[in-house]
Order: structure tokens, then C-alpha cells, then sequence
């Protein structure tokens, strides 16, 4: 890990996305200052944050955006999904979407979906570059005993929409780190397969490389 905040091969743009209390607030700084707070707030309109990790002798530097969940600040939102390669799209495992369900029968399992995810997702595909990464975190693992989606639902929802999957836990501190290092090392395995013709993939898709 690297905590160097000019030093950097290449820098990142992530957006953590997801309803209001999902926890995105303590994922950022649980991340970026290794910090939890009990009583954290509704984030009002759009704070970031930056971390930088090595990934294969590279410095990647990750700016991590935090947007709002409610409703009313999501114009606001939207303006930043351009740029971003990469998204946590956050939800609690504690609770399921309630507005618009439905059921999605894969492989042996009906599953019903949480109604707030799918709002997300399509909005994120809607804005975002279609190369972007995302990853479906649940967050609050640590409330087992108040668990409302399975691990295996989630599972199966993520690979039907060819998401990456993850649950953490903001307050222990579980797959916070593995979360933005699985989506990092992703984003830059994109990076490597493009090589040559990767500066367009920059204008395209929101990454810049740093020059020392």
C-alpha cells in the first residue's frame, strides 16, 4: 500500500453509489483514513476522498466519490458519473428494497431482487461509460442476526448482471480494503489490455496518467 498523495502512476475515478444509510459515507473513510463514525450523518450533495494503493508496481491513486443518496440530491449526482471507471454500488444487507420487486428465477433459485438496486444500476448504466466497473457491495455483514439478503441472492443477482461481489463491514473493518483493490486491480487489467491505444480509453472512460 502507498499513502502518497502526488506520487502516482495513474488516478482513478470511483463512485460509491446506493440509497441513504447504506453506509457509503463510512466505507469512504473507513478506506481513505481508516475511520468509523457511529453517529455519521446523510451526506449532503457530493464529498471525495483519495487513497493510493500499488497494484502490480504501479501507483494507482483512487479518487472516491461519495454521492448522496436521497432522492433529492440525485440531480446533483448524476452530473458526476461521467469519468468514473469504477462504482461500489452499496446496499445493506439488513434490509431489501420495498417499491418495485420482482422475481428473477436463475439456475434453482427465485430470487426477489431488492427494488432499489436495480434503480441504481440502471442509472448508473445510464450515465456511466459502459466499460465501467462495478461492484456490488453489501455492507453491515457484521448485523447477522438482523440479515434480510442472503449472501447467496446477492451472488446470484451480481453474476446475472455481471457484477463483481463483495459484503463488508464498514464498522470491523471486513473487505473494505479487498473492495477497492479488487475494483483497482480490475480497472487497471483494462488499462493493460488496451496497452497502446489506452489514451483514448482515458478521453473515453475518465483516467489520467500522471507524469513524474
Amino acid at each position: 500500500m502507498s499513502n502518497e498523495h502526488d506520487d502516482y502512476d495513474y488516478l482513478f475515478k470511483i463512485v460509491l453509489i446506493g440509497d441513504s444509510g447504506v453506509g457509503k459515507s463510512n466505507i469512504l473513510s473507513r478506506f481513505t483514513r481508516n475511520e468509523f463514525s457511529v453517529e455519521s450523518k446523510s451526506t449532503i450533495g457530493v464529498e471525495f476522498a483519495t487513497r493510493s494503493i500499488e497494484i502490480e508496481k504501479k501507483v494507482v491513486k483512487a479518487q472516491i466519490w461519495d454521492t448522496a443518496g436521497q432522492e433529492r440530491y440525485r440531480a446533483i449526482t448524476s452530473a458526476y458519473y461521467r469519468g468514473a471507471v469504477g462504482a461500489l454500488l452499496v446496499y445493506d444487507v439488513t434490509k431489501k428494497g420495498t417499491a418495485i420487486t420482482k422475481e428473477i428465477k436463475l439456475i434453482s433459485y427465485s430470487l426477489e431482487t431488492f427494488a432499489d438496486v436495480e434503480k441504481w444500476l440502471a442509472e448508473l448504466r445510464d450515465h456511466a461509460d459502459s466499460k465501467i466497473v462495478i461492484m456490488l457491495t453489501g455492507n453491515k455483514c457484521d448485523l447477522q442476526h438482523l440479515r434480510s439478503v442472503t449472501t447467496q441472492d446477492a451472488e446470484i443477482y451480481a453474476a446475472k448482471e455481471d457484477l463483481l461481489f463483495l459484503e463488508t463491514s464498514a464498522l470491523n473493518s471486513v473487505n473494505i480494503d479487498a473492495a477497492f483493490q479488487k475494483v483497482l486491480s480490475v480497472i487497471h487489467e483494462v488499462k493493460r489490455f488496451y496497452g497502446g491505444i489506452f489514451h483514448v480509453f482515458i478521453e473515453q472512460f475518465g483516467c489520467s496518467v500522471h507524469r513524474h
